[in-house]
């Protein structure tokens, strides 16, 4: 797990947000003045809302504060869901999602929670192709057919389960667990392959959930877990990598496109900018410290070995079966590809 997370943090500065398109540093702003707001669920210190914060920094700091922007992390003005239907119905200029929970959007951005359907080792492909290759062109395409415009694809990083109640080191050790899932079918379905039991839990309210006993685990990132305090609660850890996820970025689509386009570069470069930032920069720091945090709190890391984590791909196939047939194959070719 360590060699992969090396891997990892070693190709994140290959690639640039795509949506984020490459153009000339923007001079003296003279567009418009005006203000917008950005909303996620990401606690304070995580590589994703420092991402955020500096998204905000760069469009302030590129138009002479023309243009500023209002940040509310921490999930202040609900969850992904809620405040993704707000920027769908322009109550919200811009608004943060973890891919799973865009399945309440649409369908299609499950792809990514197919167990083990990308790996770290092939990180950098994949942001080639999220970026500016034609993954990300066919996402704009869905995002455009539902009110959206991506902005930006932060780094989420892959989940690895954790528990409260016993070790765990192989697939085994899961069964009957009462496991904290998002709303994504996929993810729920994993859950049922390895023998456990789902519990979809707004994550707002997964630490309660766990320290009331509702629910034995859950499967998110270390610095995710870490920077929401779950590790006050946790026991045990494997670094099973089952999913990766992105928190995306979404404008909406009918504010978006009434923008001047000196302000859209503004946005656009910012977001590379912090973007590349959060990869090479913020995420690997994030993720050792998480992993130092847990140590010092006691909490068991099992470092799984790659025949361990083929046990879980195994167990985890009959989810493959029953749901890619659902998505394009053009689709889960386009994700495959980035693994070769």
């Amino acid at each position: 797990m360590k060699r992969m997370i090396r891997r990892l943090t070693a190709c994140m500065g290959m690639c640039l947000a795509g949506l984020v398109w490459a153009s000339p540093s923007v001079a003296a702003y003279d567009g418009p003045k005006f203000s917008f707001r950005v909303a996620h669920t990401t606690p304070p210190g995580n590589h994703i809302t420092l991402a955020f914060e500096k998204f905000k920094e760069l469009v302030e700091q590129k138009s002479g504060r023309q243009i500023t922007v209002q940040v509310f992390p921490n999930a202040m003005l609900g969850s992904d869901r809620v405040l993704m239907e707000g920027a769908q119905k322009g109550s919200l200029e811009m608004a943060v999602s973890s891919t799973p929970n865009m399945a309440n959007f649409s369908p299609l951005y499950q792809v990514f929670d197919l167990p083990y359907i990308t790996s770290p080792e092939h990180q950098e492909k994949l942001y080639k192709a999220i970026d500016s290759g034609e993954l990300g062109r066919f996402f704009s395409g869905v995002a455009h057919g539902i009110g959206l415009e991506p902005i930006m694809y932060a780094e989420y990083g892959y989940r690895n389960f954790v528990t409260i109640k016993k070790p765990v080191s192989s697939v085994g050790d899961l069964a009957g667990l009462k496991i904290r899932t998002t709303d994504s079918p996929v993810e729920v379905e994993v859950a049922k392959a390895l023998g456990m039991n789902p519990t979809p839990v707004a994550w707002g309210e997964t630490y309660t959930a766990l320290q009331q006993g509702t629910v034995d685990g859950e499967g998110n990132t270390f610095p995710h877990l870490y920077g929401a305090k779950h590790h006050e609660v946790l026991k045990y850890a494997i670094t099973s990598v089952h999913n990766y996820g992105m928190q995306v970025m979404m404008a909406n689509k009918k504010w978006w496109d009434k923008l001047d386009p000196r302000a859209q570069q503004v946005i656009r470069e910012a977001a590379a900018e912090a973007l590349a930032y959060q990869r090479t920069t913020l995420y690997p720091e994030n993720e050792a410290r998480a992993r130092e945090g847990f140590l010092k709190a006691g909490i068991r890391i099992v470092d799984l070995t790659p025949e361990q984590i083929e046990e879980f791909r195994v167990a985890t196939r009959p989810v493959w079966d029953k749901f890619v047939s659902q998505f394009p194959p053009e689709l889960v070719e386009m994700v495959l590809e980035t693994q070769k």
